[in-house]
């Protein structure tokens, strides 16, 4: 009886350096997907980066299988990532050139690849996140809930293992989320949870350093672009995560950047990652210091976006 084909499942990597190609490596790794599609306008480095990533497959005996591609073959993948454009603003840009540079890439990517596949994903992981989710998501044409941001994940995870230690609690039993806009985030402390319990119940929250752990995410959040200037072992297997939880429809939260409609614009919030990408949106009780912090990031990033529009 002849064996029923594998059927094909594809996600796309735009842009080839090191963050996409790190966080190709974790998909081939855990052989998330059949098919891995690399596109990039530097083709030497494209073909080159697809080379080694062959060999990475070849050694870990990955199911996935790894090839260059076109933007118009990528429209077709069930989650396109675009990490081209992905390191942080250090050393010598302006904002404004920083900011219209990338949203430059992110219009030139995304008019090569429309119309996408219906069912697409589009998950965007270049800087800055939010304000580059909000433009993929005004020009792609796909549902809002199919156009996310890598956001406040990583950030969230890194301060939930700096909780871990201090309490000594394993992390996985943490609930513990970093909302707002990536860059100027809001640590919602007032609603960490320990297996669904709330905190406070559990533990003297008062021996907790909060303000000590929200320096600590921070200075290793702004070390690392500054010396490296790019982050891309933590957001390279974050990406992977993201997608590992879309493809196999686990409904994790996680907390990525996504439209709000009460406030027009995209920034992270904790959601439920399935197949159709964001399944609903979770519920974190915020305290009056949280929402206010929110709610003035959101309207930063608000008007940034409209002087982006009148220019």
């Amino acid at each position: 009886m002849a064996s029923q084909a594998t059927p094909i499942s594809r996600i796309a990597i735009i842009g080839a350096g090191q963050v996409g190609t790190i966080a190709a490596h974790s998909l081939i790794i855990s052989s998330v997907v059949t098919e891995l599609l690399i596109v990039d306008v530097n083709r030497d480095l494209r073909d080159s980066q697809v080379f080694g990533l062959r060999d990475v497959s070849y050694c870990c005996n990955s199911q996935t299988q790894v090839r260059v591609a076109t933007h118009q073959e990528a429209r077709e993948s069930e989650i396109v990532v675009i990490t081209a454009g992905s390191k942080y603003h250090y050393r010598g840009e302006t904002s404004v050139e920083y900011i219209y540079q990338k949203a430059s890439i992110i219009r030139s990517i995304i008019g090569e690849m429309k119309p996408f596949k219906s069912d697409t994903i589009l998950l965007v992981v270049a800087n800055p996140v939010d304000l580059l989710t909000c433009l993929a998501y005004e020009l792609s044409g796909l549902p809002a809930s199919q156009v996310i941001g890598s956001g406040t994940f990583l950030d969230s995870l890194r301060v939930q293992n700096l909780l871990a230690q201090e309490i000594e609690i394993a992390p996985p039993s943490i609930g513990l989320y970093i909302v707002g806009v990536h860059g100027d985030p809001v640590i919602a402390w007032s609603g960490i949870t320990i297996d669904g319990v709330p905190m406070n119940e559990l533990f003297r929250t008062n021996t907790v350093e909060y303000e000590k752990l929200t320096q600590e995410g921070i200075k290793g959040l702004q070390m690392m672009p500054w010396f490296k200037g790019s982050t891309p072992l933590g957001i390279g297997s974050a990406i992977s995560s993201i997608c590992s939880s879309i493809m196999r429809d686990q409904r994790n939260i996680r907390s990525i950047c996504f439209f709000q409609p009460e406030w027009g614009t995209c920034f992270s919030m904790p959601a439920v990652l399935g197949r159709a990408g964001i399944v609903k949106r979770a519920d974190l009780p915020l305290d009056s210091t949280e929402k206010m912090a929110l709610e003035k990031s959101a309207k930063e990033l608000k008007a940034t976006l409209e002087k982006m529009s009148d220019g």
